[in-house]
């Protein structure tokens, strides 16, 4: 078993900044991708920001410049920092990892979501 666990979310002013936590737990032998997604009602789960192993990354266009995303291996834990945060970036945001196994198995785990709401 493996939990996702988010931290972070809340209420946010136009131009402000949040930073969104996830800590990982469980059985795994490694975690391989960690990333963040965002939904809105009537609109499909987006990618915001993903980041590999090697600690590269990618961002959905929309948030580039302003997001980074960020992984601290020895605690297990991805971060989203988020700057100059506009409304359209209001939504639930979602915590995702890829977990390896030594068998070769890989699970995908999501964290149950946490609300960020930017309004003025």
């Amino acid at each position: 078993q493996v939990q996702l666990v988010e931290s972070g979310g809340g209420l946010v002013q136009p131009w402000g900044s949040l930073r969104l936590s996830c800590a990982a737990s469980g059985n795994f032998f490694s975690i391989n991708t960690m990333g963040w997604y965002r939904q809105v009602p009537d609109k499909l789960r987006e990618l915001v920001a993903v980041i590999n192993s090697d600690d590269s990354s990618n961002y959905v266009d929309s948030v580039k410049g302003r997001f980074t995303i960020s992984r601290d291996n020895a605690k297990n834990t991805v971060y989203l920092q988020m700057n100059d945060l506009k409304p359209e970036d209001t939504g639930v945001y979602y915590c995702n990892a890829e977990f390896g196994y030594r068998s070769g198995s890989v699970l995908i785990s999501w964290g149950q979501g946490t609300q960020v709401t930017v309004s003025s």
